[in-house]
């Protein structure tokens, strides 16, 4: 009795902590740019002592500014080339002080060196405040016991200042740089002359992060590579008392830390630091200490950006898209709860709560993964420890899939509680049998899902990280309310006499259906129907890519009146000579308060400008559209992204293969693998064959597909697996077909509700909405039948014979 009344408290803390977390919803719940719109940067590569082509350094800059907006903690930005020397950043919407900050980090060169200080600074120095020289613009101050300094008299200086103050009583081969040191909230700078040769480089940095020194000060501690631990540890010991450039024991040198001309401390060199750790020092608020690791773990920039225009951008997925993609949302999920109701009554009640407290749970879910995640991709996509992370479209994609598991673990429950009482247990019992039986099979389908979730959020990038972190959550969240909460009402229930039997439906009767005898025929339609489906994506070449993958033009349009980006996109893909549009958006120059004419903003294939600004004009002349801007834009998807996806994709399956031989067998994970990479072709073919593209949306789409489809094969193999231990350890034909017979109810079951949500979204969701759903759908009707007829003959084809099958096998020819 106390065990369940601490089960019922746990649900109350945990249920009210997870509201907590999520209201009020306009506050804490954070949308993405695809949902919400952001602030988007147009910067441009900075030729002015450039070495190399100004196009490597642009896809060099690329690389970098993904990784620090990525660091940052923002979600899933748009980050793409714009012609040769510029590169477009969109952010999901921030506040004014984070777009200073975004602005300031993404445009840092990050050019980390560690330099000598001169041996006789302290005596230059000295010199200095005792002359009375001070560079103009600033005043000396003393404070006593903390020694002399200068302070600024009016705003910070300018580049032109700073290259002055340099040069200041210049000593030659060194450079005067200040340190700054904040005292009672007023910053004072301390005069450095740091020599301007390098002796150890940002380039040799291996890793950065926030620490806290001895006095609660935050510091920036780095470690090195093999060549920077040889080159650091040099250095320091030639610094240190009794060193080659410090042959007095008593005598003190200082190893001066500077980036991008910034003098952020000269730390005394006491003894040869072996160990390649370094510390920086300074009067650092939180966000500048995480800001300045953020920018030296993502690398330095070859040369500098300028940032030529600041712009509010509308949701990419436009704002009647995001609506009507809501209301079709909880069009769909209304009838998966009323069917749910309707074929397992009480019990379908159940679950029809416990898949509204998934909702409500899912919420401390991400903040738990999220975090955990962080720990593995360096960023917690846009959360801290107590704010949700950023959800965007992908990330719907993985609560969708989610909640399809977790109707499907309630469906296997109730579907084993049937089979015990159909075989005479009484309801106690068979309660406790169902969820026991169904226990392991919803384990080891959830485990190798989010196995395949880890896994893409470590090597992803982008809309995988969102999809891997709210699919995980998902999961996690899902388990819990479908085997503890349900189990907890119905056992309530029944101790206390209120329930003794659940009623339900049963429109799929027991079959017979021989599966196995099929596999040659469905083999060779699944060979027929990939290949024609391959051969088709052939024939369209770069037909098969939207401008996410290909880049194109994009066109600034003028306006006089608004049109809805729903409309806008069936005008284009209605239009001839528009094969595909991609992005659609409305922006307004600058941000914040300060904003200018709205224009519309648009992505189409390379070559079709022209025949997509005609139609536009043709289908909506009250609107007025005119071209301001036309320019060449290189691809969204960018190469390092697709390599990753790609990379996280095939450690996905190695770690699949790993799982699922340890919990089965070898053959079994073969079959699981071929079947995912049957599922994803046959996709990929017919979602061609319908004349759609793949997009960042697809994207999506095509990551749900997958895990769909592991979940589904392992439910398969569980079964299989249980017959087997029941039929003595005999797997042959007949062992497959009556597990998948038995299954059969809960196959159809999950794919319908499924379908049903995923039908509201394409009928009521409209634009990029309709291209997700029906790359799920293809994906849940094709993953249904590989299960069956794919994975499950592979398993057995590949599976070794055992001596007394395989005498068996033979004994007829014997006879004849």
């Amino acid at each position: 009795m106390k065990a369940s009344i601490w089960k019922w408290l746990i649900l109350i803390v945990v249920t009210a902590t997870s509201l907590a977390l999520v209201l009020p919803t306009s506050e804490k719940v954070k949308l993405g740019l695809d949902l919400q719109g952001g602030t988007s940067y147009t910067l441009e590569v900075d030729e002015e002592g450039l070495e190399g082509s100004v196009s490597d350094a642009r896809d060099q800059a690329l690389e970098v500014v993904r990784n620090r907006v990525d660091s940052m903690g923002v979600a899933e930005p748009s980050i793409y080339p714009d012609g040769e020397k510029r590169i477009v950043v969109q952010i999901p919407g921030m506040k004014a002080e984070d777009r200073a900050r975004a602005s300031a980090n993404i445009r840092k060169a990050a050019y980390l060196t560690f330099r000598t200080v001169h041996p006789r600074n302290d005596e230059l120095v000295k010199a200095l405040f005792d002359g009375h020289k001070v560079p103009e613009g600033y005043e000396a101050v003393s404070l006593g016991g903390r020694g002399d300094f200068w302070v600024r008299k009016g705003n910070p200086p300018d580049e032109a200042e700073r290259a002055a103050i340099r040069a200041f009583e210049e000593k030659p081969g060194y450079d005067l740089l200040l340190e700054k040191e904040t005292i009672e909230k007023k910053d004072y700078f301390r005069p450095w002359y740091v020599s301007r040769t390098v002796d150890v480089s940002g380039d040799c940095l291996k890793s950065a992060g926030v620490t806290y020194g001895q006095y609660g000060t935050r510091e920036v501690e780095l470690s090195f590579d093999a060549e920077g631990r040889r080159k650091f540890a040099k250095v320091t010991s030639d610094l240190a008392p009794g060193g080659a450039k410090n042959p007095d024991l008593n005598g003190r040198r200082y190893l001066a830390i500077v980036l991008d001309d910034t003098l952020y401390s000269a730390p005394h060199v006491r003894t040869a630091i072996e160990g390649g750790n370094a510390v920086i020092t300074g009067s650092f608020t939180l966000e500048e200490a995480t800001d300045l690791a953020t920018v030296l773990r993502a690398g330095r920039l070859k040369a500098k950006l300028n940032v030529l225009e600041e712009r509010t951008v509308d949701p990419t997925l436009g704002s009647d898209s995001v609506t009507s993609g809501k209301r079709a949302a909880l069009i769909g999920l209304a009838g998966v709860l009323v069917f749910t109701v309707i074929y397992y009554h009480f019990a379908g009640l159940v679950a029809a709560l416990a898949l509204a407290l998934n909702l409500v749970l899912l919420p401390l879910g991400m903040i738990v993964v999220g975090g955990f995640f962080g720990l593995l991709g360096g960023a917690s996509l846009g959360q801290s420890a107590s704010t949700l992370p950023v959800l965007t479209l992908p990330g719907i994609a993985g609560i969708v899939l989610s909640i399809g598991m977790a109707v499907d673990a309630n469906v296997l429950i109730f579907e084993r509680i049937r089979e015990e009482m159909k075989l005479g247990k009484r309801f106690g019992t068979a309660l406790g049998a169902g969820y026991d039986k169904a226990f392991g099979t919803i384990l080891d389908a959830n485990i190798t899902t989010l196995l395949t979730a880890v896994i893409l959020f470590w090597l992803g990038s982008g809309p995988v990280k969102g999809f891997a972190v709210t699919l995980s959550a998902g999961i996690i969240v899902s388990m819990y309310t479908a085997i503890g909460v349900t189990r907890m009402v119905f056992e309530f229930m029944e101790k206390n006499g209120w329930l003794n039997k659940l009623g339900m439906m049963q429109l799929v009767p027991e079959t017979k259906i021989d599966f196995m005898g099929g596999r040659k025929l469905a083999a060779i339609v699944s060979l027929v129907l990939i290949v024609a489906g391959l051969g088709w994506m052939w024939n369209r070449g770069a037909g098969n890519f939207g401008v996410d993958f290909t880049g194109g033009q994009q066109l600034t349009l003028g306006f006089s009146q608004k049109a809805e980006v729903d409309g806008l996109r069936k005008a284009l893909d209605e239009a001839a000579g528009v094969s595909n549009a991609g992005l659609i958006q409305y922006q307004r120059a600058g941000a914040g308060d300060e904003t200018g004419n709205e224009v519309l903003a648009l992505k189409v294939p390379e070559g079709e400008g022209d025949a997509a600004i005609a139609a536009l004009q043709a289908a909506f002349p009250e609107s007025g559209f005119t071209l301001l801007e036309q320019n060449t834009v290189g691809p969204q998807v960018g190469k390092e992204l697709q390599k990753s996806a790609l990379l996280a994709l095939g450690f996905a399956l190695l770690m699949m293969v790993a799982y699922i031989t340890i919990r089965f067998e070898f053959a079994f994970a073969v079959g699981a693998v071929v079947g995912l990479v049957h599922n994803v072709l046959l996709t990929l073919g017919l979602y061609a064959v319908f004349g759609r593209q793949l997009t960042m949306t697809s994207i999506a789409a095509f990551l749900t597909v997958v895990g769909y489809s592991v979940n589904d094969t392992i439910v398969v193999f569980d079964r299989i697996r249980e017959t087997k231990k029941l039929r003595g350890g005999r797997l042959d034909a007949s062992v497959c077909n009556d597990s998948i017979n038995s299954m059969l109810a809960r196959t159809l079951l999950t794919s319908v509700t499924t379908l049903i949500s995923l039908a509201a979204l394409m009928v009521f969701g409209g634009g990029e909405i309709f291209d997700f759903a029906l790359a799920m759908a293809i994906g849940v009707v094709v993953g249904t039948y590989a299960s069956v007829f794919i994975a499950t003959p592979v398993m057995m084809a590949v599976r070794p014979r055992t001596s007394g099958e395989a005498a068996a096998a033979a004994a007829p020819a014997k006879k004849k």
